[in-house]
């Protein structure tokens, strides 16, 4: 691979190219599913391939190709430079990089127990237990399981003389009880919706998860919601989980602060932000107790968005998005960091595959935790709701006004658990919402969540990201208008 890529490279440096990179990039991933005591999906699939960017006449040009022979590599790089030069015909100014330094290295995530040593049918006479056991309670309707397993080891030369290589493995699992009575659907999943928990690890963490040992009480919570009393309407205090504040997370600060989106090269798809350059170190994002980092580095946790470098050879960095509540950082390239006057990028470009050019992706995006304990956080207000575990989203193409549903909502009393409250929702504006937050619950109850699912670009790139938080309260929140009659 590192003399595909050296080779790739070479070809790439023609006359009149100012900077080339090449990823080649070998991956395999295997998925299994089951549903209601059946197996789902079974599959696997292996890939390698060559993606090259060239910058020329000011403008870039990429091609990519799984033809790893001198002709298909020559190829491949000749029609990257003739859409560089192509594209120089329309631009409105030359493509500017800021520097960046050499880098020979080799890196590889930890991974303590090698996923794909594990047999497929072990691995799926595993889910079947936990599908069995969530079928126990008579009142499940339907009941899922899911793994996904990918590795993936990437080449990276650039004409600047970086040599990088890195491989990454990811394990995800989870579980989802459904519950069908009166014309309603109720579910439960664990450790978290939309397939559940993924991490840059190994099976270590499928065992971790103790998706067996959670299958009793994930049914049970799905079949009482329907005996449970609506989410009530009005405004109340929101305490979130820390799985669901993951995605607020997501939607409301990762992606408004890709610095791509905000200068309007990512309105195509999913909208812009509005997180213009004028607001940069002036606005109140939110109170004072909230801190955001987007941190890529190993020290952060093995989320989704956990690298050594990023796809344009820049090293993983912890940039401050969010410092006592102001706005203090966006993600940026290479091409983007000079718009925002600094002289490097902070390392967030990523690509889903070879086939694909790189963006500015979310890398870990994460609420540093605050000080208080999770009792504390219940005990603060006399009255609250308590919402866990993400069911619907909605926010504009500015990412500014929002709506979320969960699965599973409860009232709080004085600190208490009171009684469970089904189809919660809430809703708000960006900034208002985080100002709102008086309470962070501390590093005991914080997690680095993964969401495996996240898209963007043209063709779109789903790729993953992690967000790590832990249970935080929000005062005087709209709550129940999604439901309301």
């Amino acid at each position: 691979m590192i003399d595909l890529a050296t080779s790739a490279l070479e070809a790439a440096m023609r006359p009149g190219v100012s900077y080339a990179d090449v990823r080649v990039i070998e991956s395999k991933d295997r998925t299994l599913s089951t549903k209601s005591g059946r197996s789902g999906t079974i599959s696997g699939s292996e890939s390698i391939g060559a993606g090259i960017r060239v910058l020329a006449d000011g403008c870039w040009g990429f091609a990519a190709t799984d033809d790893l022979t001198p002709l298909g590599l020559q190829t491949a790089a000749a029609l990257a430079i003739s859409i560089a030069r192509s594209s120089a015909v329309a631009k409105k100014h030359d493509v500017v990089l800021a520097p960046e330094d050499k880098y020979v290295s080799t890196w590889s995530a930890p991974c303590e127990i090698d996923p794909f040593s594990i047999s497929v049918d072990e691995q799926l006479g595993y889910l079947l237990k936990v599908d069995e056991e969530l079928r126990r309670n008579p009142g499940v309707t339907l009941s899922e399981t899911g793994l996904h397993l990918e590795r993936s080891r990437q080449v990276f030369a650039s004409s600047l003389g970086s040599l990088i290589d890195q491989t990454r493995t990811m394990t995800g699992a989870g579980m989802t009880a459904y519950s069908f009575k009166n014309d309603e659907i109720q579910k439960r999943s664990y450790p978290n919706s939309f397939g559940g928990q993924y991490q840059v690890r190994g099976y270590e963490l499928v065992h971790e998860l103790k998706l067996l040992e959670n299958a009793a009480r994930v049914a049970e919570e799905a079949v009482a919601l329907h005996s449970a009393e609506q989410c009530p309407e009005g405004e109340f205090n929101l305490i979130l989980d820390s799985s669901q504040l993951g995605l607020q997370i997501h939607e409301s600060i990762g992606h408004p602060i890709e610095l791509d989106r905000v200068m309007g090269s990512e309105a195509n798809y999913a909208g812009m932000s509005f997180l213009t350059i004028d607001k940069l170190n002036n606005l109140q994002y939110g109170s004072e107790i909230v801190n955001a980092v987007c941190d890529a580095r190993q020290e952060h946790g093995p989320g989704l968005g956990t690298f050594a470098f990023d796809d344009e050879g820049v090293p993983a960095q912890c940039t401050d998005i969010i410092r006592n509540g102001r706005f203090v950082g966006y993600m940026t390239s290479r091409e983007t960091a000079g718009a925002i006057g600094q002289n490097r990028s902070n390392g967030t470009m990523r690509a889903n595959g070879w086939a694909r050019i790189p963006l500015i992706r979310m890398t870990n995006v994460s609420v540093l935790p605050g000080e208080q304990s999770l009792d504390e956080v219940m005990a603060g207000v006399d009255h609250a709701i308590y919402m866990e575990t993400n069911k619907s989203w909605s926010i504009d193409d500015k990412r500014y006004n929002f709506q979320f549903g969960c699965e599973i909502g409860w009232e709080i009393r004085n600190g208490k658990r009171m009684r469970m409250l089904k189809n919660p929702t809430y809703s708000g504006i960006t900034t208002e919402f985080w100002n709102a937050c008086d309470a962070i619950a501390s590093r005991e109850h914080w997690t680095l969540w993964g969401v495996p699912n996240c898209g963007k670009g043209q063709p779109e790139q789903v790729m993953g990201t992690g967000h790590g938080a832990s249970p935080s309260r929000f005062r005087n929140i709209k709550v129940g208008a999604g439901y309301a009659g």
